[in-house]
């Protein structure tokens, strides 16, 4: 195994994440956040696994990172869905994935959480664009594990600012009393706390195009890693899950997303990856010189009944449900 890269607090390791975890010692770490090969049936630069071999392939990392995490740990997976090829219809490879850990390897569900990337293309085109039949899979499911039922976590490193509904109740005051769903709301709401708890939904856009990690790949023709998640997203989980001084590890690195973020929050770490160029383009990661401050956006929900014309106005629905192709109009 050959160590690629060293700085302060973190270490990369060129070559296969399971000859590495073997010489890491049982319970040793704080936080496993990884964003695996996705079962995809369009195969990517970086390798990915068919949906159907996916638990297979997953297994031996399974049971390295029961063995390394500490009781308190947690190991965070970012992974995205797949279409069954020739169907509009999802592959469930993602939740039995899910399965398998706690059943065959005794992990227990923290929490399930669901990244929203705004900025996601309607795809597969198919069925999106052509068909009509779907809409655009922009939702990653991210799985928190724990060997436990008790990970050591704060949801105060991650609170969200106050909407402006949320600030115009604090200053007008709220009425304890009873909902009628049954929930009873005391005088503990009207408690201005600085700040809200996040849901399980996060809204982080994955637009990375000017990035000084970017620009120096283009610069030393370096290809960048084509399936990057946005710095915002392990950010969230390292806060939330470890302190400073915790070691955190992500066996399937990629450009070490992870690790970058892990050096600036203050964590010991360790990335791994097969694929010596995309560890070559990770080191731009760590020139602090060109690091700058990133602008943060926000994003509202749609409401799910607010058609984009304002019309009631519907088309007959198909009843083979998209099955046959539509035909492309003729210009007259």
């Amino acid at each position: 195994m050959e160590r690629f890269h060293k700085t302060d607090l973190g270490e990369i390791y060129l070559g296969d994440a399971l000859d590495l975890m073997v010489d890491i010692e049982d319970k040793s770490v704080n936080l496993i956040m990884t964003s695996p090969p996705f079962g995809l049936v369009r195969k990517k630069d970086y390798g990915n696994v068919d949906a159907d071999q996916y638990l297979d392939w997953f297994r031996p990392f399974a049971k390295e990172f029961i063995r390394i995490l500490k009781d308190n740990g947690s190991l965070v997976i970012d992974i995205g869905g797949a279409w069954i090829p020739g169907q509009p219809t999802r592959s469930l490879y993602h939740y039995e994935l899910l399965i398998m850990l706690c059943r065959e390897f005794d992990f227990h569900l923290a929490q399930e959480f669901f990244w929203w990337n705004p900025s996601k293309l309607p795809t597969p085109a198919e069925w999106v664009n052509i068909r009509r039949v779907r809409v655009k899979d922009a939702v990653n499911c991210v799985w928190w594990l724990s060997p436990t039922p008790w990970p050591k976590a704060s949801n105060r490193r991650v609170l969200v600012p106050y909407s402006n509904s949320m600030k115009g109740l604090l200053k007008s005051g709220y009425k304890a009393k009873l909902r009628p769903s049954g929930h009873d709301i005391s005088e503990k709401f009207n408690i201005d706390n600085g700040a809200s708890i996040p849901p399980n939904l996060i809204a982080i856009p994955n637009t990375e195009s000017n990035s000084n990690y970017l620009r120096l790949c283009k610069e030393h023709d370096i290809k960048p890693h084509p399936a990057r998640f946005p710095a915002e997203l392990p950010e969230y989980f390292i806060r939330m899950l470890t302190d400073k001084g915790d070691l955190v590890f992500d066996p399937l690195a990629g450009s070490c997303v992870t690790g970058e973020v892990a050096e600036r929050l203050k964590r010991k770490w360790l990335c791994c990856d097969l694929v010596k160029k995309y560890l070559e383009g990770s080191l731009f990661r760590f020139e602090t010189k060109h690091r700058g401050k990133k602008k943060v956006p926000s994003y509202n929900l749609c409401h799910p009944a607010a058609m984009w014309n304002g019309t009631d106005s519907e088309e007959a629905l198909s009843d083979d449900g998209g099955k046959k192709r539509p035909q492309k109009k003729t210009k007259t």
